[in-house]
């Protein structure tokens, strides 16, 4: 049942279902953005592997050890999938950009998380049903994927790696094309441009960024969690004008929602999965409230400063190209509600 609303407070709107579903039945033109980590090898979060990830026996999720006493999250291995798996993949994403487009005002854009070995088919599926490629944010994180030694061989391969470290994770930039000029889309709909951190200093493609701090994990224990650091990045650029609706179709413990919350703007979520939905009705809150301080890892001429990472630290510095909402409000809510 959806909680009543006080004006001294800002609230997100969480759905519990499909989120295909959910935007079918949605007004045309009536979301300004999208920015969403989906399970883009999606067996990962089907029923059968979610109660093997919950009952610590892995399935597709790879349950790493424990490092001096320091228990890590569980990654999902996509190097398993079978062409079975991708081709899938790809008609998922092909379904799921159509039903998202009329949904968008022209010019919205759409940030999606992905991986190096599947943003092809994720690019080849959205520019199909009539999204434009603008790009990809480059996220500079240092993972556990990648860098292990042949399974079965490592005393006998020593120096040999199976495939890369990844030091970076992809998010896709796609737009709903505009109506007339990008000037007269802003006019008329508020999108079709990213918002600039400053006014001398343009929103770049690449954020440096950390593995997501304890503190908010321990609020969100979701195995996907990103940094608010992060996503209020993201979302401050996908809203120009910093006006619009954000919507996370994929929205898991709620974090991308918290963000918007922090940054004083309207966000919708659905999620599938009651765990999650329940894990975010307590989350949002609590993340949204977090004080994230800004750290600027671009200089006044928009050159990249130097960075270094730790890579066994676990907690995360801010981000840099975010505007936080000037009046802070008193409360964050959740609005749920049951798609039917």
């Amino acid at each position: 049942m959806a909680t009543k609303a006080d004006p001294q407070t800002i609230w997100s709107e969480l759905y519990l279902g499909d989120c295909k579903e959910w935007l079918r039945d949605r007004e045309a033109s009536s979301l300004h953005a999208v920015v969403t980590d989906p399970p883009y090898g999606m067996i990962e979060y089907s029923k059968p592997h979610l109660q093997k990830l919950r009952a610590g026996k892995g399935g597709v999720w790879r349950i790493p050890p424990s490092i001096g006493g320091s228990k890590r999250q569980p990654l999902p291995r996509f190097t398993v999938l079978t062409p079975k798996d991708t081709s899938a993949l790809f008609r998922f994403f092909v379904e799921w950009g159509t039903v998202l487009r009329p949904a968008l005002v022209p010019g919205a854009h759409v940030f999606v998380a992905s991986s190096p070995l599947l943003s092809h088919l994720v690019s080849r599926a959205m520019v199909r049903v009539g999204f434009e490629k603008r790009g990809e944010i480059v996220r500079l994180v240092r993972t556990l994927r990648g860098g292990d030694r042949p399974k079965g061989a490592e005393l006998e391969f020593p120096d040999v790696s199976a495939m890369p470290r990844s030091c970076w994770e992809p998010w896709l930039i796609f737009r709903k094309p505009l109506e007339g000029t990008l000037a007269e889309n802003l006019r008329k709909w508020e999108t079709g441009g990213l918002r600039r951190p400053r006014s001398k200093v343009p929103f770049t493609d690449v954020i440096f960024s950390r593995r997501t701090p304890r503190g908010e994990k321990r609020i969100a224990p979701h195995p996907s969690l990103k940094p608010q650091h992060f996503l209020r990045t993201l979302i401050s650029a996908a809203l120009p004008l910093g006006r619009g609706v954000v919507l996370d179709p994929f929205a898991g413990s709620g974090s991308t929602l918290a963000a918007c919350q922090a940054l004083g703007y309207d966000a919708i979520g659905v999620e599938s999965d009651l765990d999650y939905v329940q894990m975010a009705v307590s989350a949002i809150p609590k993340l949204a409230a977090l004080d994230i301080e800004m750290d600027h890892l671009v200089s006044s001429n928009g050159v990249g400063e130097p960075h270094t990472q730790d890579p066994d630290t676990q907690d995360s510095p801010p981000a840099s190209q975010y505007r936080i909402c000037e009046s802070m409000p008193l409360l964050y809510g959740v609005n749920l509600h049951v798609a039917r």
